[in-house]
């Protein structure tokens, strides 16, 4: 192991000699060991090296282990901290335990027992944790995410296509909203739709729009996503799943940077940048037929593939986190702590539904916890109810998620006007005002 790849570990002591002797041990195990005397100068020592592990004596003069572990929490979130104490008993580990203290070692400290509680820590937050060449929307310290985001960085300024590939739940729309942020356009709109939630006949319309009376149901013009994305970016999900009489439609607009909206007879220019991605092989649709090999080169002018989940496992520690911290703000709540042997099920666990499973399981798992840590039995529980999640939909419940995604099409494209979205939908205003309340669907969200 290279220097770069070794761990960092932050011993904070104030006894001298049990610090230099701690420091010896474990860099005997192969760690980057630096050492200080205070809780004060461990957080000065933080602003200019990032470490994977801080290992702290709870009592000290000026700012004791745990003062010093809710900076490091509220600095750096996903932190491990071991604590040790001459002074252990039963309440002060369950306290610790309470705050999210990674493990509680009593002193004389056991090599053994530190060295294993060191090695989780780093199984589960890996290394190097916090540093991260840009900032987006998007939670990382993988190495391969973290290449993919200096990628990122030179093609935003640039006006290639871009095209991402990745399996369902892997934030294709995370990557896309982060190249909008570092592109000439970052001050235009972004805009998002998925090929494969829109019919077929009604995804023309919603792109390039229409003129009233263009159709039947048409009651009034409808400027498409291109023209709502002008002066920004559209990105165009799915695309694998775009009918091909469509996809000749699409590759014209991307030629001549103009759009004809369904109805009318002049062109309207259009300045888009054009971010599209999909979970299919479309070389593979190429050979048969289900997609336009000349869309896919125009389309495909730089290609960036996200990893799944279970390869880049050094991240699930702080999404768990992430997700935890961002449901307590929402319930106006103090932030859950994870167990040690819950992270590591977490950690263990291979993610079939990527990071949407993941934050789906966390929203379970949270919502089920009455305590402040939970516990590795919830979330066992969890991962095994969740075991389905990257199996193919039943047919029923494929359907219902079609009429449920058409509903809220109907409406958006009606401006939330439920009698004209029944009108384009044919049905009557009351069997469609049954779907939406079947569907728990919030009309006014979508106008």
């Amino acid at each position: 192991m290279n220097e770069v790849t070794k761990p960092r570990v932050l011993l904070v002591d104030d006894d001298a000699s049990l610090l230099k002797l701690l420091a010896i041990r474990i860099e005997s195990k192969g760690y980057l060991v630096s050492t200080v005397e205070s809780g004060i100068e461990a957080l000065q020592t933080l602003k200019n090296q990032t470490y994977d592990a801080v290992i702290t004596d709870l009592r000290m003069d000026e700012m004791d282990g745990m003062a010093l572990h809710r900076q490091l929490q509220s600095r750096y979130p996903s932190m491990p901290v071991i604590m040790m104490t001459a002074h252990g008993s039963i309440p002060d580990a369950v306290e610790a335990t309470k705050q999210g203290i990674f493990a509680f070692i009593t002193k004389p400290v056991d090599k053994d027992e530190l060295f294993d509680s060191l090695a989780k820590a780093i199984e589960i937050h890996g290394v190097h944790g916090d540093e991260t060449p840009t900032q987006t929307n998007i939670v990382t310290r993988s190495g391969a995410m973290l290449h993919l985001l200096e990628q990122v960085k030179l093609l935003g300024p640039t006006q290639v296509n871009v095209l991402i590939s990745g399996a369902s739940g892997t934030g294709k729309e995370l990557l896309a909203q982060a190249i909008h942020q570092h592109s000439h356009v970052s001050d235009g709109p972004f805009v998002a739709i998925n090929c494969g939630a829109v019919p077929g006949e009604l995804l023309e319309s919603e792109l390039f729009g229409h003129k009233k009376g263009a159709f039947t149901g048409a009651v009034k013009d409808h400027q498409g996503l291109f023209q709502q994305a002008q002066g920004g970016t559209l990105f165009l999900d799915e695309i694998g799943d775009m009918p091909l009489n469509l996809q000749v439609k699409l590759l014209r607009v991307l030629q001549e940077k103009t759009i004809r909206p369904v109805g009318f007879q002049e062109e309207i220019p259009i300045d888009v940048r054009v971010v599209s991605a999909t979970h299919k092989n479309l070389p593979e649709a190429i050979n048969n037929q289900q997609f336009r090999e000349d869309l896919y080169y125009r389309l495909n002018v730089v290609n960036l593939k996200l990893p799944p989940l279970c390869e880049r496992r050094e991240d699930i520690s702080l999404l768990a986190q992430h997700f935890a911290g961002l449901i307590a703000k929402r319930m106006g709540q103090e932030q859950k702590q994870f167990a040690n042997d819950a992270m590591h099920a977490l950690v263990r666990y291979d993610w079939p539904g990527n990071i949407r499973q993941l934050q789906n399981v966390i929203e379970q798992v949270v919502a089920l916890t009455p305590g402040k840590v939970i516990a590795a039995q919830l979330v066992e529980s969890a991962l095994n109810s969740n075991v389905s999640i990257a199996e193919p939909l039943s047919l029923n419940d494929a359907k219902k998620e079609f009429e449920r995604d058409y509903l809220i099409n109907m409406l958006k494209m009606s401006a939330g006007n439920v009698a004209e979205a029944a009108k384009l939908a044919k049905r009557n205003r009351s069997d469609f005002y049954k779907l939406i309340k079947k569907h728990n669907i919030n009309v006014e969200s979508l106008i």
